[in-house]
């Protein structure tokens, strides 16, 4: 029954992800912690390769769609693929397992979801104020930052909170590169999050295996269920209006970050 139960998760999980560009482990974290009483580092580790398996899977869809800004992705990771690997070397030297680094981990994941629900609810206010169509030279334009090292240090701080916690990449992220992008059209957006996501949970996911926070079996069992989740949400994506969705996980996210912060 627990199999099912997993399996229909990352299902949910996946198509919010493809949907919304909600990070999964905004919704997969508190879930695994919360409803299935995983252990809160081994719920950051699995939640981590989870999502570097959902978004790759989510990326070769938008990559196909041609929506996917590679340059900006580019940018991103400079600064969000060293950040995590600092960040992988101080949890390894103090130890995932520790009271206190677990303490750590839950206060920063309550913090980190607070502000993806106060960054969702932003989105699901001003989401019809952003394009959603741009082409040729426009595009080349809207992909130039407003500074070339806001990318890199925008990276930096989400690659040191996804490592930390699974979560950043998504709600956070999209609210970021919007104020970073403002030209760029809301799928395009999406689909950087998504993209970019990739390199970093799966650096941050193998290192967490590699301290032993990743549960394999349950890490299957997501997969089995988010893989066609996250497909059909970024098949949708241009089709579905997105601001009941959004406000509804605005509260959902606020309820499982008040938790964290108060356990």
């Amino acid at each position: 029954m627990h199999d099912l139960a997993f399996i229909f998760a990352g299902f949910v999980v996946g198509l919010i992800v493809g949907l919304t560009g909600v990070g999964g482990g905004s919704l997969m974290t508190p879930l695994l912690i919360f409803g299935f009483g995983i252990k809160p580092h081994l719920a950051i580790g699995t939640d981590l390769l989870f999502a570097a398996f959902t978004k790759m899977g989510g990326t070769v869809s938008l990559a196909r769609q041609r929506v996917v800004p590679w340059r900006l992705v580019g940018a991103l990771s400079m600064g969000s693929i060293p950040a995590s690997l600092i960040t992988l070397y101080v949890l390894h030297n103090l130890g995932p397992a520790n009271p206190a680094v677990q303490k750590a981990m839950t206060l920063t994941l309550g913090i980190a979801l607070l502000f993806t629900a106060l960054a969702t609810l932003y989105k699901a206010i001003q989401g019809k104020k952003i394009p959603r169509q741009i082409a040729g030279a426009q595009l080349n334009e809207a992909t130039r930052p407003r500074h070339w090292s806001l990318p890199i240090l925008f990276g930096t701080v989400i690659g040191t909170l996804v490592t930390l916690t699974s979560v950043g990449a998504g709600a956070i992220g999209v609210t970021a590169l919007i104020l970073l992008y403002p030209l760029l059209p809301l799928p395009r957006i999406v689909a950087a999050d998504i993209a970019y996501a990739v390199p970093l949970t799966l650096v941050a996911g193998l290192g967490h295996a590699s301290l032993g926070s990743v549960d394999w079996p349950l890490l299957g069992k997501l997969l089995i269920g988010s893989l066609p989740g996250i497909w059909l949400g970024s098949q949708l994506v241009h089709k579905t209006p997105d601001r009941i969705i959004r406000s509804l996980l605005s509260l959902l996210l606020a309820y499982a970050g008040v938790k964290l912060i108060t356990i």
